[in-house]
């Protein structure tokens, strides 16, 4: 099978009318964006029709209405129309550079997200197909969003736990050893006894994804699935927490070497008896882990608290006078 991008349809159309003259059995599968399937729709009414808005992250195959003669050509020749979502567009584009070290733009990886989509959905293995990467017209700024969505392998969930000290580090214990790529949370305010937590894992695929879900509601945590939840991957995860008054509460930036298994880690030296009120983190590949974490720790606590931090042996900053905190995670 030969999978092939679809915009207008000039180059679906062009393959198909070669292979299929000299290779009939060979199948022939255009691959669409979701948000701009035109020649899906046109193919399925049986006639041309016009889209009344297309998404614009694959730009270069984002057309409202199909070419006519492209349409008879496909409509006569095209064995199957694919399309595939700006997640598995980010995902093609990472695999397309592990192989070949070539950053496509997303149109031009439609093809290799199609390819991906079809093995999946057929179950198929040791087969020959062919992905026609058709542009590598990238804009430096949209990498940060495609690093972001291209891990396929990432689940983000919102897990309700019990606040209490160490509830935390037995929520990590429960998706060990898979790696956790986010973790953030904030305190409720006074009299709270539930704490709300955005945290992210890297899953080895449904199953595995599901028994995590599992595991975490047989403990009693009510567990979201918010992977495919466009509003909490694109904002709700940075928003989460607010303004509130914390007793005795102090913030501090530290840093530890990032690698499989530091988070657990830092979070094992960082259970000494004080509550956590306040915790972020998020893996960006660095080589070097970033948390912002509060703890409540009573005045009388503060010697203690400071030979804490000297025997924790990891960089720190505290920030319990910067105005970010002060504006945005403090109440007045």
């Amino acid at each position: 099978a030969i999978f092939v991008c679809c915009g207008g349809g000039g180059m679906l159309a062009g393959v198909a009318a070669y292979v299929k003259r000299v290779r009939p059995g060979v199948l022939v599968i255009g691959v669409e964006a979701e948000d701009a399937a035109g020649m899906t729709a046109s193919l399925r009414a049986g006639q041309l029709q016009e889209l009344e808005h297309v998404g614009l992250f694959a730009d270069g195959a984002a057309v409202k209405r199909v070419g006519e003669e492209t349409f008879r050509i496909c409509n006569h020749l095209v064995d199957e129309m694919l399309t595939v979502s700006t997640d598995e567009i980010c995902a093609a584009i990472k695999d397309g550079f592990m192989d070949t070290r070539s950053i496509l733009e997303p149109a031009g990886a439609l093809a290799i997200a199609g390819v991906k989509q079809w093995a999946a959905a057929a179950n198929t293995r040791d087969q020959t197909y062919v992905a026609i990467t058709s542009g590598a017209n990238m804009n430096f700024d949209s990498l940060r969003f495609v690093s972001e969505r291209a891990d396929a392998s990432e689940t983000l969930l919102s897990v309700v736990i019990p606040e209490r000290p160490g509830a935390f580090r037995q929520l990590i214990g429960r998706l060990e050893p898979r790696n956790v790529t986010e973790f953030s949370y904030r305190h409720a305010g006074p009299g709270a006894d539930a704490a709300h937590i955005y945290i992210s894992f890297q899953a080895a695929g449904a199953e595995d994804n599901a028994s995590v879900i599992a595991a975490l509601r047989a403990d009693g945590c009510e567990t979201l699935d918010l992977t495919a939840n466009e509003l909490a991957k694109d904002h709700a995860r940075h928003l989460a927490g607010g303004r509130v008054t914390i007793e005795h509460e102090r913030l501090y930036r530290f840093e530890f070497p990032e690698r499989p298994g530091a988070l657990s880690r830092f979070l094992d030296a960082l259970n000494g008896g004080w509550n956590v009120s306040l915790f972020h983190y998020r893996n960006h590949g660095g080589d070097v882990g970033r948390v912002l974490a509060a703890l409540q720790v009573p005045e009388a606590d503060s010697d203690a608290f400071d030979t804490f931090l000297t025997e924790l042996e990891y960089p720190y900053v505290r920030e319990c006078g910067n105005v970010a905190y002060k504006r945005f995670l403090q109440a007045s």
